[in-house]
């Protein structure tokens, strides 16, 4: 393809790699947790987050200016959107551990987080595949993978959800949990969300 035309798939990987900066970032605040420095990190994690959206605005500015794009333009939106959204949730999960004072991380977390960073790197190569969506080999079975991550996140809700509820916690710690496990199964369920716009991109294309 034209230079030109790799200017939003090249944008697009900007993007994905803000949201695994934003996952690495939580990741590493889960294995190694320290409340007392969750409002710094909130901080960061917010910077990641602006950044991207920065970038965001510049491609939509492109955007609006430009007639010819190599996909429709609405498809372009749509995927700089549901990558944001990743972004958006994963810095929701640590607002979540701030504004309900967590003062300890569960093993349940730490996997749910293990697997957000998965679904974003997958989401990376995705990326790396996407401006040869016609030729790829490689995509789709990224795209299932994504998808399969994100059923075992599913599941690790479930059983997270009810190892809250059978343990003797109390009514604060299972609210904050409760609402904590909800925003990283989010995350999972925003990764695939791109895997699928991908998908209908390419069979839009086909």
């Amino acid at each position: 393809m034209r230079k030109k035309d790799n200017y939003y798939f090249d944008t697009f990987v900007q993007l994905v790699d803000y949201s695994c900066e934003a996952a690495d970032l939580l990741n590493q605040i889960m294995i190694d947790y320290d409340a007392k420095q969750i409002k710094d990190k909130m901080e960061e994690m917010h910077t990641i987050e602006h950044t991207a959206d920065v970038a965001r605005h510049q491609m939509i500015g492109r955007l609006v200016k430009e007639f010819i794009t190599p996909i429709e333009r609405e498809d372009i939106m749509a995927i700089a959107d549901y990558i944001d959204t990743v972004t958006d949730t994963i810095e929701d999960v640590l607002m979540r551990m701030y504004m309900y004072n967590i003062s300890e991380v569960t093993k349940h977390a730490q996997r749910m987080t293990e697997i957000i960073v998965k679904c974003c790197r997958l989401l990376r190569q995705a990326f790396d595949e996407f401006p040869n969506f016609h030729k790829s080999q490689k995509l789709h079975e990224l795209i299932v993978e994504i998808n399969e991550l994100e059923e075992e996140g599913d599941a690790l809700y479930t059983e997270a959800i009810r190892a809250l509820y059978l343990s003797n916690v109390n009514y604060k710690e299972i609210v904050a949990w409760d609402n904590t496990y909800h925003y990283l199964e989010k995350c999972c369920d925003a990764c695939e969300d791109v895997a699928e716009v991908i998908e209908n991109v390419i069979m839009k294309n086909s």
